[in-house]
């Protein structure tokens, strides 16, 4: 019986929010197009004001990867990393993340087709993925988004809280994959 409500209300989700939004404005006596107009000119500038750090952060990535300087971090973090039980296939994504999302799932995508879902460095990438955010990403293009130029702690609390996620990540996988 829930599941039947859950299903019904996730299929009618969209449909009521894309109609129900211009009903309810319309109430309010909002002009709708007008308001529709004006967010898509803050989202357009939005869009335009992230694109420099956006390229810059995809730019670093991609030298990283074409010099094999992630290949060298991932060997020199191997002799660390290896006796607290990572593989070290898994090495890269623990250098990518902070970066890059879609750098980072393409890591996943790696290990799985090489190692399989169902192995410890597939289970163990899946869950260092799913712990961590893309703290560089977040400070260029949110943060730069928003003109701030002075960020103060945030880069050493993200890479913080990214150190705490692998390190969960690490122990959690260790306990009910290994």
């Amino acid at each position: 019986m829930l599941k039947a409500a859950l299903d019904a209300l996730s299929a009618w989700a969209v449909p009521l929010l894309v109609a129900g939004i211009p009903l309810y404005a319309l109430t309010r006596k909002v002009k709708v197009y007008p308001a529709f107009l004006e967010g898509a000119k803050a989202g357009f500038e939005t869009g335009v004001k992230i694109i420099p750090p956006l390229v810059a952060v995809i730019v670093a990535l991609g030298m990283l990867r074409a010099s094999g300087a992630l290949d060298a971090l991932a060997w020199a973090l191997a002799p660390v990393l290896g006796p607290l039980g990572v593989p070290a296939s898994v090495l890269p994504l623990v250098v990518i993340r902070p970066m890059s999302g879609g750098g980072a799932l393409g890591v996943v995508g790696d290990v799985l087709r090489a190692e399989g879902p169902d192995s410890y460095a597939g289970r163990l990438v899946s869950v260092m993925a799913g712990s961590t955010e893309t703290t560089f990403y977040v400070l260029a293009v949110y943060f730069g988004s928003v003109n701030i130029r002075k960020t103060r702690y945030a880069l050493t609390c993200g890479l913080f809280a990214d150190l705490v996620g692998l390190v969960g990540a690490i122990l959690v996988g260790y306990a009910f994959y290994h």
